[in-house]
Formats: C-alpha cells, structure tokens, sequence
C-alpha cells in the first residue's frame, strides 16, 4: 500500500526522500521503499516524521497489514521448481510480533550507525 498522505504532503512542504530518511535514520533507498509500501513504517518512524513536517501523525498515518517475504530462491530451501519472492498475509503471526520485531530491528540499525561513529571516533584519534 503506497503511503500516499504522507508523499503528497511531503511533497507539498518541499523535502526531499533523503531528508525524511535522515530523519529516521535510514538510507534513501529503504525511505523509498518504506514510501511504496514495500517496507513497512513503524510507529517511532510515523511519529519522527510527523514531527519533522510540523503536522499531526493522523495527517499522514495510513494502517498497513502484516507482509512476509519469503524468498524461495535459496537451493537447498528450495523444495518447488518455482522460484523468485512471494509476498503473502500471514495471519497466524500477530501483527504486534512483527511490530515489535521491525522495531528492534530499527534499535539495532540506530545502535550500529552509534558503533560506527565511535569507531570512526577512535581512528581519529591515533
């Protein structure tokens, strides 16, 4: 599902996809795919971005459903002459498992670009 709310308006207000990915901490690519409704928002992202627009979060907020991707390209996985990725609703993961999962997921990114920076921090003092 495209987020459309929130490219209008970001749009509208003038930013660029690099400037609300800087805002989530997140390259522009995966901004991108995040705006197309490929990867998922999560709601400390909504909530970044809103703040950045200046506008309320139910302005651009749009509900999503659950996707997994699951790809089938791997050989020894790969028990069906089909191949390639599939995207299917998977109701018997509750929504709020892969809520919470994506979030730790985005706590670890934030956590490794903070690694990153340290190291960068130490080799600049040798």
């Amino acid at each position: 599902m495209q987020k459309e709310k929130l490219r209008s308006i970001r749009k509208k207000k003038g930013y660029t996809q690099q400037q609300i990915a800087d805002v989530i901490a997140t390259d522009v690519s995966n901004y991108s795919r995040k705006e197309s409704g490929d990867v998922r928002i999560i709601k400390e992202e909504w909530e970044k971005i809103a703040n950045f627009l200046e506008i309320p979060m139910e302005e651009i907020y749009e509900d999503e459903e659950a996707q997994i991707v699951v790809n089938n390209d791997h050989p020894v996985f790969n028990d069906s002459s089909a191949s390639g990725v599939y995207q299917y609703n998977n109701t018997s993961i509750p929504f709020s498992i892969v809520e919470n999962l994506q979030e730790y997921i985005s706590l670890l990114k934030e956590e490794i670009k903070d690694l990153q920076e340290e190291i960068r921090s130490l080799k600049s003092k040798k």
